[in-house]
C-alpha cells in the first residue's frame, strides 16, 4: 500500500465516524421539541428534553474533532495529489 492509499483509508475511517455521529445526533433530535411550555404537569417532558440536550452536548466535541480532522485530511490529500501531479508534469 502506498502512502496515498493509507491516507485515503484513514480519511474514510474518519469520515465514517463523523457521519455515524451526525446520524446519531439526528436520531436524538428527532424527538426534541422546538418550543416547550412547562408547567408542573410537564415535568417528565422537561426531563426527557434535558436528557436529549445532555447527550447532544456529550457528542458535540467528538463531532467537532472528527469534522476538523477529516477536513484537514481532505486538504492534505488534495494538496499531495496536486503536488504529485505537478511533479509528473515537469
Amino acid at each position: 500500500m502506498g502512502f496515498m492509499s493509507i491516507l485515503l483509508v484513514v480519511w474514510g475511517v474518519l469520515l465514517a465516524c463523523l457521519l455515524g455521529l451526525l446520524f446519531y445526533n439526528a436520531t436524538l433530535t428527532r424527538y426534541e421539541e422546538d418550543q416547550l411550555f412547562l408547567s408542573e404537569a410537564n415535568d417528565s417532558e422537561k426531563k426527557q428534553q434535558d436528557e436529549i440536550v445532555a447527550k447532544l452536548r456529550r457528542t458535540q466535541p467528538l463531532v467537532r474533532i472528527f469534522g476538523s480532522l477529516s477536513g484537514l485530511l481532505t486538504l492534505a490529500i488534495a494538496g499531495l495529489y496536486t503536488w504529485d501531479a505537478w511533479q509528473h508534469l515537469r
